[in-house]
């Protein structure tokens, strides 16, 4: 008798995890080259010369190809599937960390990092989309909080290499090289993953991968609540992201902490985000108000920039509230889409929240960098690192708005029950 894709059972729970862990090994690469580059910029700027507007760059490349190029990372997701197009954009990963590292010269590591964005930010769409194919229900949140807590162990290496690697920083080239080695989980992952999926797909049964045709007009076509959605994502990314680019170099010469201890200051926010990303998941998924809780995020960030930039308050005090505000925000927001958007197109409206955020992160790494020398910051005048942090705090009012506007919006009639406790259903 002939086996169907009905009759077969679904995947065991234990199964499914595995998946999450191994596939989240690709994140973990990925924000370990991502986040390569802040520990870095003091050296970069002695021995290479570089001004904070070529720091600024060399993350603000990272994002302007993908204003364009994760959108059709998305699609090609929900074309080809996540397990193909993980192991495409890994490839791409590798590669740009490679060409990173491999010259002192600014247009080839701006290369670099311009190939590492182009795979970057469409393998965290493929990994996102397949922890929502795979899970479901009250795992949902937890699973994506696991997911960032793997890939941000990324960051927290990355930015604490001062630390363990602090001999790699006699030189400007030699902490790319770790980073390059980084990178190969990208590939690691994104293989073992396919062999997971494709062993299940043989035994469990997983659903119907997504093969509609794409119908350009529909991009734009999603609800209110998902551009609300999008529209905290990309405030709440260019007030974090951008001011860690530059909060080594801040914290060294604006607080005259060493580059270690500069380092592990930025490592807070992902290792409060390790911690507590999943623990707010799992929190939301038992008691809903998700807007609510988007909007306590935006509210932690507003002060922390003023505190310091205007005051000697300890730094781990603001930079804990960050950390609140970095688990908090991620483990509520990305989920979220789930509830809001069709499942056969979930590749395609994480790509678009995706590529909308970049456009935030390219403008703002400049326009950070160009504050910073504009303003003339340094050690000499710190002071002028203020302006920037002043552009920072009204990210997390505008945060604020937005989150406030999507509870509105999902506390009425056209609500899709983004606030109301998760019910239980199976999982793929």
């Amino acid at each position: 008798m002939e086996v169907t894709t009905e009759s077969r059972p679904l995947p065991p729970k234990a199964y499914r995890w595995a998946v999450l862990v191994l596939i989240s090994l690709a994140m973990f690469g990925n924000y370990y080259v991502y986040d390569s580059i802040s520990p870095l910029a003091d050296v970069l700027k002695a021995q290479l010369g570089f001004t904070d507007a070529n720091i600024g760059l060399l993350n603000a490349i990272y994002s302007i190809p993908n204003v364009f190029m994760v959108l059709i990372g998305g699609i090609v997701i929900d074309r080809i599937g996540t397990r193909r197009a993980t192991a495409l954009f890994g490839v791409l990963c590798f590669a740009g960390a490679a060409l990173t590292a491999a010259s002192p010269a600014l247009t080839s590591m701006a290369a670099g990092r311009l190939i590492f964005g182009l795979g970057a930010e469409s393998l965290i769409v493929a990994v996102t989309t397949a922890i929502a194919k795979w899970f479901k229900g009250k795992e949902l949140s937890f699973a994506f909080g696991v997911n960032l807590t793997i890939a941000r162990l990324g960051s927290f290496a990355a930015l604490n290499a001062p630390t363990w690697a602090a001999g790699a920083y006699a030189r400007w080239q030699w902490p790319l090289l770790i980073s390059v080695g980084m990178a190969t989980f990208c590939i690691v992952g994104a293989l073992l993953y396919w062999v997971l999926e494709a062993r299940a797909e043989a035994r469990y049964s997983l659903g119907e991968g997504s093969t509609e045709k794409v119908v350009w007009g529909d991009l734009f076509r999603f609800g209110v609540s998902y551009w609300f959605v999008v529209a905290l994502c990309i405030t709440f990314y260019s007030a974090i992201f951008p001011f860690q680019t530059f909060a080594v170099k801040f914290f060294i010469e604006a607080h005259g902490t060493s580059r270690e201890f500069g380092g592990f200051l930025s490592s807070l926010l992902t290792l409060f985000a390790m911690i507590c990303t999943p623990l707010f998941g799992l929190l939301v998924d038992r008691v809903g108000r998700r807007s609510l809780f988007m909007m306590f995020g935006s509210v932690l960030l507003i002060p922390v920039y003023l505190i310091m930039a205007y005051t000697r308050v300890p730094l781990l005090l603001p930079m804990a509230l960050m950390g609140i505000a970095f688990s908090l925000i991620p483990a509520v927001m990305w989920p979220s889409v789930a509830y809001i958007v069709e499942e056969n197109r979930l590749g395609t409206a994480y790509g678009l929240m995706t590529m909308i955020q970049n456009i935030g992160l390219a403008a703002f790494n400049l326009l950070i960098g160009w504050a910073n020398d504009h303003w003339q910051a340094s050690a000499a005048n710190p002071a002028g690192y203020r302006p920037g942090m002043w552009m920072f705090s009204v990210l997390g009012f505008l945060g604020l708005l937005f989150a406030f506007l999507l509870r509105r919006r999902e506390t009425g009639p056209a609500a899709h029950g983004l606030e109301t406790i998760t019910v239980a259903s199976s999982a793929r």
